[in-house]
């Protein structure tokens, strides 16, 4: 009966050695599964961050080009406008240069106006407007172009308004200022603007002056509206 007893004691001291290190096994294996979980853990919090970040980052991204966006639209608007502006900028500037341009002649200057613009040869000095290479400049309606020009309605210049137009002497006559491109031809007499009958036509490529006593002369002109 003792032997029974030391036996069944032998065999339970033998099932706890073999147990104890099992055991211990498992115990240390806990906190190396405890620290897998954690890191397992910190890589999905890192995740989640860094996700959250880069969404974040395409939402500045897509802020940032919807105001880049708004700023081209801005611009273009602004661009489009701008030549409006640009051209009104151009015509005040156009109208200050020819304001100081223009320069009124008196009645008594008249002659000396005319005379810094006679020809010593007219013959080679003149050009019409083919050799001008066309002309460019503004065209009279035809309506009122039947009105008041072409050789049936002449005129004498002395009876209108004269000025000086950069430093070239232009008329006014039946609405309209014409400035002479020309010199007029030496052989034509010195009083000429006050005495001698004129008038304007269109002859194919450009508009002339001529002098009723000199028909086959033509003295290139240009038409002016103001």
């Amino acid at each position: 009966m003792r032997a029974v007893r030391f036996l069944s004691t032998g065999v339970l001291l033998l099932l706890l050695g073999a147990i104890s290190p099992s055991y211990a096994q498992q115990e240390e294996a806990k906190p190396e599964k405890q620290q897998q979980d954690q890191e397992k853990n910190k890589q999905k919090d890192q995740n989640k961050q860094k996700a959250k970040g880069q969404q974040q980052q395409q939402k500045q991204q897509q802020q940032k080009r919807a105001q880049q966006q708004d700023r081209q639209q801005q611009d273009k608007g602004q661009q489009q406008q701008q030549p409006g502006v640009q051209q009104q900028q151009q015509q005040a500037q156009g109208r200050q240069q020819a304001s100081q341009q223009r320069q009124r002649v008196q009645q008594g200057q008249r002659r000396e106006a005319w005379q810094q613009h006679r020809a010593t040869n007219w013959q080679s000095e003149h050009r019409d407007w083919q050799q001008r290479g066309g002309y460019n400049g503004y065209r009279i309606p035809d309506d009122r172009y039947r009105g008041n020009f072409g050789p049936n309605h002449w005129f004498r210049i002395h009876s209108y308004p004269m000025e000086l137009y950069g430093g070239y002497p232009r008329f006014q006559y039946g609405g309209f200022w014409f400035g002479l491109i020309d010199p007029w031809p030496e052989y034509w007499s010195d009083d000429w603007y006050d005495n001698d009958d004129v008038y304007i036509d269109y002859s194919g490529d450009g508009y002339y002056l001529y002098n009723r006593r000199y028909p086959r002369d033509r003295v290139a002109i240009s038409v002016y509206v103001q």
